[in-house]
């Protein structure tokens, strides 16, 4: 058994709680920018000063405490990324209340169960559809007093109800919590089941946040520092950077519209930004599509395996002096777009949910968008461990955050000890006795490795490790990245449990398909779906290219020996993906047996 910790470095607050940050902001810096929010239709922005921040968020608490609301009260929040959710996230902590997020993206059944299980007392809703789902399944839900939305002037309705509510008597509201006082229910997304509210107090969160701001100061602290934050804030990711931001005077810009993020990006100009692994995916798949369409698809081939070999030759201390001529001039051609792409000043980027790959974070790093890899969970308030700008080691998720300790069970198991840890799940005793056991550590159901200097390697999941028919353990995540690294490829499934050999589903990237199609003399039906092509061999030579680039990461026992196209797509609408874009693996093995099983007929 394995066991790394790193020591604190940091106090962490024993009293108060996180609105804190906000009154001392207003304080010390009322006229600092800490938010830059849309300003009309364009691509400009309106920024908000501290001091503004605190009266709005003020007026807004004060309607929640005329509504009824009392401390230790759950409120739910349906809603995109804006400068709202965060806005209303705060008004409920300074009325002593308990936020609950649910992904926009939610159905009513989803969104009844959060509401029932949390027995939120109030809603605030981005617009009527999201209403209209409410008012649904609301006959169901006893609790529930009140549903606002955003989009109906939820703000300034809340502002107009509390006008009468005196400073005092909010000041009351806001002071009670305490570091052991619930912050938030945050569901988890269900890869499997139905979600569990991971109970996340003040504390959690400052102890999170103490330590990570204090270890990624370079990312905080850079004068003009700031990011754009467009990830869901029902995602406790997203939702630590934005407390992180507050607590550190970064400014923070919100977006919800992803098919603009580019042209907001550039506008916006933030100096790091956080995103899941699909997304680094996409911005490098959808820049080598672009090449090949201009005709330069081997020029970009070029220049990202120069920044490979470039940011290799770091980690080995010698760059050769030919990799250093080809980067050079590659940075010129081709590295300076992609970098104005992010808006011309990202240094750097933060990574988490799911990993990242070697190839990948070696490319951004090579064309000088360091992306640091980091591990957590909503159970552990984001970050147990994270690579860091002066201590990274590409391939792993870093080393412990100070004050978290990390072992390795004998069958694998990563858990964890540490202050950002939860308390337990929601009314779910037995589901809390399951995940921390009698000594106090988070079982986190990841396989992983821990190296001599404590950095920590994810491996693949406990309970998705596959057993073939000859006995070998197969974590699929290995395989499954290096496919879906591909430009065509969407989604892989990597299956094999029980089975003579390690077979594969996978699923094209329609944005990518069109480009490819043309490039081929390959016509597509007038939907643009793949189903015309699957058994087409162009098509199949392409993806078996991926398929042998993931098998050179394993033992030929563990290879793919076999795969399927399929002639649709898993998407979180066909409810195959979580929100956070991880896969739903019992929903799509339970959806394609028969495609399993055909893999395997003689």
């Amino acid at each position: 058994m394995r066991e790394y910790s790193t020591p604190p470095t940091v106090d962490v607050p024993t009293t108060g709680n996180l609105t804190d940050d906000v009154v001392r902001n207003a304080t010390e810096a009322p006229d600092a920018v800490v938010f830059s929010r849309p300003a009309g239709t364009g691509q400009d922005w309106e920024d908000v000063t501290a001091a503004t921040f605190l009266a709005e968020v003020t007026s807004a608490a004060k309607g929640l405490v005329a509504a009824g609301i009392e401390v230790g009260d759950r409120v739910a929040i349906v809603s995109r990324t804006r400068y709202e959710w965060t806005l209303i996230d705060y008004a409920i902590w300074f009325a002593g209340a308990v936020t609950v997020p649910i992904y926009e993206s939610s159905s009513a059944e989803q969104i009844a169960w959060i509401l029932s299980d949390s027995g939120a007392k109030a809603v605030v809703a981005e617009d009527q559809g999201h209403v209209t789902k409410i008012t649904e399944v609301r006959r169901d839900l006893t609790d529930l007093h009140h549903v606002w939305a955003i989009n109906d002037n939820a703000v300034d309705v809340l502002t107009s109800l509390g006008a009468d509510v005196a400073d005092d008597d909010l000041e009351k509201r806001r002071t009670t919590p305490q570091p052991d006082d619930l912050a938030t229910l945050i569901y988890t997304s269900g890869t499997t089941g139905r979600p569990k509210g991971c109970m996340l107090s003040h504390g959690n969160f400052q102890t999170e946040l103490c330590v990570a701001v204090d270890e990624l100061e370079r990312l905080f602290s850079t004068e003009g520092a700031s990011t754009l934050l467009f990830l869901p804030l029902a995602h406790v990711f997203a939702r630590i950077i934005q407390v992180g931001c507050v607590k550190s005077r970064t400014r923070l810009g919100h977006s919800a519209d992803i098919k603009s993020l580019i042209p907001q990006l550039q506008s916006f100009q933030p100096t790091f930004i956080l995103a899941v692994p699909r997304v680094f995916e996409k911005v490098f798949n959808t820049a080598s599509q672009n090449a090949t369409a201009d005709g330069k698809g081997k020029i970009f081939d070029r220049a990202a395996d120069a920044a490979i070999a470039y940011s290799r030759g770091l980690d080995a201390g010698r760059v050769p002096l030919a990799v250093r001529a080809q980067h050079a001039a590659f940075s010129r051609l081709v590295y300076g777009r992609l970098r104005a792409a992010l808006g011309g000043h990202c240094e750097f980027a933060v990574s988490g949910g799911a990993p990242l790959g070697d190839r990948l974070g070696h490319f951004y790093r090579g064309i000088g968008v360091t992306v640091l890899e980091g591990y957590g969970l909503t159970e552990t308030t984001a970050a147990l461990t994270v690579n860091l700008p002066d201590a990274i080691k590409i391939g792993t998720v870093g080393r412990p955050l100070p004050g978290t300790a990390v072992r390795v069970t004998d069958d694998g198991e990563l858990v964890f000890k540490g202050g950002q840890v939860f308390s337990g799940y929601w009314a779910n005793p037995e589901a809390t006795a399951d995940a921390i056991d009698g000594d106090g550590w988070f079982h986190t159901g990841d396989v992983g490795e821990v190296d001599d200097e404590g950095f920590v390697r994810i491996t693949g999941r406990k309970k998705e490790i596959l057993v073939t028919a000859g006995g070998k353990n197969v974590a699929p995540a290995v395989l499954e990245d290096r496919v879906r690294a591909h430009a065509l490829v969407s989604q892989c499934l990597v299956v094999g449990d029980g089975q003579p050999f390690i077979a594969a589903l996978v699923t094209i990237d329609q944005e990518a398909l069109p480009a490819w199609a043309e490039q081929h003399g390959k016509e597509l039906p007038k939907d643009g779906s793949v189903a015309g092509l699957v058994d087409d061999p162009d098509l199949r030579r392409a993806i078996q290219a991926a398929v042998d680039d993931a098998n050179l990461a394993v033992s030929k026992a563990e290879a793919i020996r076999k795969f399927e196209i399929l002639p649709y797509d898993w998407t979180e609408e066909g409810g195959q993906l979580t929100p956070s874009l991880k896969l739903k693996r019992n929903v799509v093995m339970r959806e394609c047996r028969d495609e399993v099983a055909a893999l395997y007929e003689v």
